[in-house]
């Protein structure tokens, strides 16, 4: 283990600041975009093969 490694335990302050750090790991949220045009593009074909079986 580094020797410089101080540990967020130990005392109080240390640890509050620790707790409260925000994530710098934390990844955003993948879009949706992706998923709601490929819903769509679905419904779409669908449509468009009933529209031809029953036309």
């Amino acid at each position: 283990m580094a020797e410089n490694y101080t540990d967020p335990s130990g005392n109080t302050a240390q640890f509050r600041a620790f707790v409260d750090a925000p994530d710098a790991a934390a990844a955003p949220a993948p879009s949706r975009l992706p998923l709601i045009a490929g819903i769509g593009a679905v419904v779409v074909l669908v449509a468009l093969v009933a529209w031809l079986v029953l036309g």
